[in-house]
């Protein structure tokens, strides 16, 4: 795992994303337009011209690669790139997770026309990555450290309609590096899909003592 540290402080952060989430924003508003649209053929064919065109204004100065996870000088985690949080990526819808005091976590998201997957209804696989991305949140916050996917076992109770869905996931257990988890997706009927999985934390992450002397190390540096 790259665990890299990045020299930017809450109030850069916040600066960062107060530009970053809104041309997010735009980006998904574009695709779910693009799905949507019933413009004539000459109007699509100029369209496709500007976005090249900003497509190629944003490419001027661009990392290579992924966008990765870097941690703050305080070790929060910016999983910006992320394919269901991540603030920078129009494809996710994005979640917004919230962890609680019991060790839950749980989101609400609307899920439009870009997760169809049968007429009217959610993708399946929108749906286990969702549960997924819970799964991980839930052990990650009761373990301490990140944990990644071992096993994940996803059951379709029933269709899951596009619009607001509600997610929550819980930790039932843990054994050395691994962590049990439970999750579902709702409706304003219920449950619609279920998952159960294995999380793991990697074997090459920093130890506490480690990230306590990179955090101090961190400090000291912007304090000279």
């Amino acid at each position: 795992m790259d665990f890299r540290l990045v020299d930017l402080s809450a109030d850069e952060v916040a600066a960062q994303l107060a530009v970053v989430e809104p041309l997010t924003e735009s980006v998904r508003a574009l695709i779910d337009a693009v799905i949507r649209t019933e413009v004539p053929d000459d109007d699509l064919d100029d369209a496709r011209r500007r976005i090249d065109a900003v497509t190629a204004s944003l490419r001027a100065a661009q990392k290579p690669g992924s966008y990765g996870v870097p941690f703050t000088r305080d070790f929060t985690g910016m999983p910006w790139g992320n394919a269901a949080v991540g603030v920078r990526n129009a494809i996710a819808p994005p979640l917004r997770v919230d962890h609680h005091d019991d060790g839950t976590a749980t989101a609400r998201v609307r899920l439009g026309a870009a997760y169809e997957g049968p007429a009217g209804l959610v993708h399946g696989g929108i749906s286990a990555m969702l549960l997924d991305q819970m799964l991980g949140e839930a052990a990650s916050v009761g373990n301490g450290t990140p944990c990644f996917t071992g096993t994940l076992t996803v059951k379709y109770l029933r269709p899951t309609p596009l619009g607001d869905v509600d997610l929550r996931a819980r930790t039932t257990g843990s054994e050395g590096r691994k962590v049990f988890v439970r999750a579902e997706l709702c409706d304003a009927d219920g449950p619609t899909v279920t998952a159960e999985g294995i999380m793991v934390s990697p074997r090459n992450l920093p130890s506490r003592d480690q990230i306590a002397k990179l955090r101090a190390a961190t400090a000291a540096d912007h304090d000279a």
